[in-house]
Formats: structure tokens, sequence, C-alpha cells
């Protein structure tokens, strides 16, 4: 939901319905698109098809729509918020997402708009130096069936796991329901002043949390050696760290030869700012890679630069790599892949295979 006037979150539809089993849009791929009226991930199902069946709005009912509730978030936070990007989670009747300039988790009734319960973390310090203030882009739902829970990333860089039932944070889950995303991340990290943060929501498959990173804007970069926006991975349960991978490789590691004249020691950034893909039938995460420090010169970097503006396919039990397709070699034009891939399965002069479809720098789908 894009820039929503005065931060208001309307609700247009109490209550859906799946079409019939008949219907031919449910014929979706394996384990893509969403049923019965919920939208568990932020693309709507882990392979972010972005798609529903849902048949209650219609081109002939449109005009008839009226607002059944409107929920305002100007009190969660020091101040009203005039850029919110959050896309609400839909589970079971109730409606999670992020909210405010505190980026606080709510839960709302989505018939009625009533709100169950409300989270919300003030970081002091470590929030107020970040650049990434925003209430965030979403979060993400996990469920063993019996125990249920919603993850987020503070503003401050933080990984929260919240009790969905109740907002409550989860115990045995990090320490006190939240793990610090500044510790045990392979580099030196100011737990206040260091640049990283993330607007995009965890992914969660397999039982593991992958998580990205983000950092203020690269047009202009204080420097070069920036903090680096390395990919890691979470036991969904116990917040455990399994797995760190490094975007910028170490000597020894894969694509470390690809930056001349040992330039990969003096460079950061290299996140994944976006949203994250996972196909659950194959244990791959799919992570859009932007660009090395920084955005409009690489004289300081010279070489491909593996994995800057790539798209990565990790196992997402044990953060190796399976393979990886780097869009632009040695990027210059800031050609960040902006928005999570595509997860589907299509014909190409034979049978459907799995694809995964990636965005800019130019349309491109890799089997």
């Amino acid at each position: 939901m894009k820039r929503v006037a005065g931060a208001i979150l309307l609700g247009l539809v109490a209550v859906s319905t799946a079409p019939s089993a008949q219907d031919p849009r449910n014929e979706v791929p394996r384990n893509l698109g969403t049923q019965g009226g919920q939208w568990r991930s932020h693309g709507g199902d882990l392979g972010n098809s972005r798609y529903s069946p849902l048949d209650q709005i219609t081109a002939s009912n449109f005009k008839d729509l009226e607002v059944a509730w409107r929920f305002k978030a100007d009190n969660l936070g020091p101040r009203p918020e005039f850029n919110w990007q959050t896309t609400p989670l839909m589970v079971n009747g109730v409606m999670y997402l992020t909210a405010g300039t505190r980026r606080a988790v709510v839960a709302l009734n989505a018939a009625t708009g009533e709100m169950i319960w409300m989270h919300a973390e003030n970081e002091g310090k470590r929030e107020e130096a970040t650049s990434l203030r925003q209430p965030g882009r979403g979060l993400a739902y996990w469920t063993d069936g019996q125990e249920e829970r919603i993850v987020y990333v503070t503003i401050g860089y933080r990984l929260v796991a919240l009790d969905a039932k109740t907002g409550v944070l989860a115990s045995g889950f990090g320490t006190n329901g939240i793990v610090d995303l500044k510790l045990d991340y392979d580099q030196p990290m100011d737990l206040e002043t260091g640049e990283v943060g993330l607007h995009a929501p965890p992914i969660i498959s397999n039982g593991v949390i992958v998580v990205g990173a983000a950092h203020r804007p690269g047009g202009r970069p204080k420097t070069v050696q920036n903090a680096r926006g390395y990919i890691r991975g979470f036991d969904a349960r116990t917040g455990k760290r399994l797995w760190t991978f490094h975007t910028i490789p170490q000597p020894g590691e894969v694509g470390n030869d690809s930056w001349e004249r040992d330039s990969w020691a003096i460079n950061g950034n290299a996140g994944a700012w976006g949203s994250l893909t996972a196909d659950e039938e194959l244990g791959i995460v799919y992570v859009p890679v932007e660009l090395p420090t920084g955005d409009y010169y690489g004289g300081h970097r010279p070489g491909n630069g593996l994995f800057g503006e790539s798209l990565l396919a990790l196992d997402i039990r044990t953060g190796a790599r399976k393979w990886h397709f780097q869009l632009v070699h040695h990027g210059i034009w800031d050609m960040d892949i902006p928005c999570a891939p595509i997860l589907t399965d299509l014909k190409i002069g034979g049978p459907n295979g799995r694809t995964i479809a990636a965005s800019p720098p130019s349309p491109t789908a890799v089997r």
C-alpha cells in the first residue's frame, strides 16, 4: 500500500471467500497462490505471486464499494507518518501490519478494524541514528501448527518475534523475544550508529528466518568502507543464527577473485534491501543483492564485484550458494533489483519448469 494520505488504512471489504474449485483461476503453480482469503506472506505466498483468487469484488460492483472502517496510525510514534508503505498480512480473520513512525506492529479485526493488540519498541539513540526510520514494508508469519508468531525487523535492526494472538514477546526466541541483528554479523558493528537496517520484512520457510540488510542511499556515501549487507538465516523457533552468507566474498569463497586488487577488503553495502522469495519444496531462498559502495562510481572496486546486482539462490537451511546470476557486471548505474523475484511455473518449448523472474535492469527470467 503506497503513500496512504494521512496514514489511514481503509477496510473496504469485511470478509472475502475464494471462488469455487472449478474456477480456472485456482489453477496456480504448485505451492504458489493464496487460498481461502489468506495473505500469509508479504507477496501473498512465499513465491511472491501476489495473486489471490477472491471474486467478491468485480468490475461490475466496484463502483458500489463503501468504506467499512478506517484505522489511523498518527499516534503510533512521536509524529504522524506521511509515507506508509506496509503490506498487511491476513491470517484467520486477523490483519497484521506495521504502522507509525515507531514501526509498531498492530493486529486488527479484519471485519471491523478493531485493534486487537499493538506492540512497539522505543530504541532511543539506536533508532534516532538510522536513516531507515519509516514504518517498514511488512512482517512475516510463522506457525508450527500450534504456536503462531509474527516476526519483524525494528527500525534499529533487531529481529522481534511476537505471539500472534496476544502481541506478547515470544518466549524461547532470542533474548526475551528479540535477536540483536548488529551482533554476530561477521564484522565490527557499533550497536547505536552501525549503518545498517531494513525496511523489508524477513521471509520464513522450512523453519528458517532469512533477513536481508539495507543502508542509506549510496549515491553519496560517506566512505567506501561502509557496513556490509550480509544475509543471515535464523532458527524460526529459537532465533539462533544458523548461517551467514557474505555478499562481498572473503578470501577462499566463490566470487572473491571478481574483486581486483583486493578491493573486497575496503568496500561495503551489497545488501538485500528488497523482499526475498522462497521455494519451500526445493528449500531455496532467492536473494536480490544491491550494488557495493557506491551507486555511481566504481573506481575503488575494480572487477565484476560479485555478488553486487546479482540474484542469489541459497540453500535456506545452510546458506550455501546454489547458483547466482549477476545482472550487471561492475555496476555504476544503481540498477538494483527493486522488488521480490517471482517464482512461477513457465512453459518454454516443453513441459513446465520452475522459473524465478527478476525485474530491472531488464526483465530477466532464470530457469
